[in-house]
């Protein structure tokens, strides 16, 4: 059977969404969500949760097995706790391992992440399109299934960038890396043939646009830089309805499940961001 990890099923807003704002919780394994919550922050009022399970970071490392469980065990507890009328699932990998089960479930409107494959190639000139993920996504049939259906007649290049997601990390929490580091994480994502070069690059990691600044000032030469969050805040937006869209009132909270990891830098970068509430989520490993 085939998802369609991003939309989900089909729900409509609920009634009670039509005279208060919603509650969405943005789940992610580390700070990458961040820049899908800052998006969906952009198109709609809501009563934010945003969810970083740093004391697992990174999934990439966890057997598929104990992924899922432990993703449906931090979801459950956010749910039990906090009561959301939808989530989000700002994590590739968590998406494309654990949405089936979180479905089946819970009985709430999830929102996944796929990598952004399909305006990468309706905006691609050259038809060289790069994929730059983390080994895991890059190694999983999804992915290959998203290139095999909408990339046809481009020649795609995927990238698995082992570090790439920590160095986001750090740049947020004040200690970035250096450009040489990046670029070599990077640089096999740009591809020169037959006397064209790839023009657009796919970050199929939400991590990865923390830092796009640097991705742009590293690249070895200009490209379109294309990101899901866009298309995620689009259906979180329609599943809360237009009278929620309408409201001003907005709130933003953040919660973490390594208090340690709650650091002054992250603090200060999380309230630049409009979160100014942040605490601990207890959910053992």
């Amino acid at each position: 059977m085939k998802f369609d990890f991003l939309a989900g099923k089909a729900h409509q807003p609920a009634a009670a969404l039509r005279d208060r704002l919603p509650r969405i919780a943005v789940f992610d394994s580390g700070l990458g969500g961040l820049t899908v919550h800052a998006e969906i922050a952009r198109l709609l009022s809501a009563d934010l949760i945003y969810v970083g399970d740093t004391a697992v970071f990174p999934y990439g490392r966890l057997p598929e097995r104990e992924l899922i469980e432990r993703v449906s065990a931090v979801i459950g507890e956010v749910i039990e706790r906090h009561v959301p009328d939808i989530v989000v699932i700002a994590c590739n990998t968590a998406s494309t391992l654990a949405l089936p089960v979180l479905r089946a479930q819970f009985a709430i409107p999830f929102v996944g992440t796929v990598p952004a494959i399909k305006p990468a190639v309706a905006g691609s000139r050259s038809r060289l399109i790069s994929v730059l993920a983390t080994p895991g996504t890059v190694a999983r049939d999804y992915t290959r299934e998203l290139v095999s259906e909408h990339a046809k007649g481009c020649e795609v290049t995927l990238v698995g960038s082992a570090r790439l997601a920590s160095y986001a990390e750090a740049e947020l929490n004040g200690v970035p890396a250096d450009d040489a580091d990046i670029l070599a994480e990077i640089r096999d994502a740009f591809v020169e043939k037959g006397g064209q070069r790839t023009d657009t690059v796919v970050l199929a990691c939400t991590h990865y646009p923390l830092i796009a600044a640097r991705l742009e000032a590293l690249a070895p030469w200009p490209v379109a830089w294309i990101d899901s969050a866009p298309a995620i805040a689009r259906r979180v937006t329609s599943l809360a309805g237009d009278a929620a869209a309408s409201m001003t009132k907005a709130t933003g909270r953040a919660l973490f499940t390594n208090a340690a990891g709650i650091t002054p830098a992250l603090r200060a970068a999380l309230k630049a961001r409009g979160i100014h509430d942040v605490g601990f989520l207890a959910v053992p490993v």
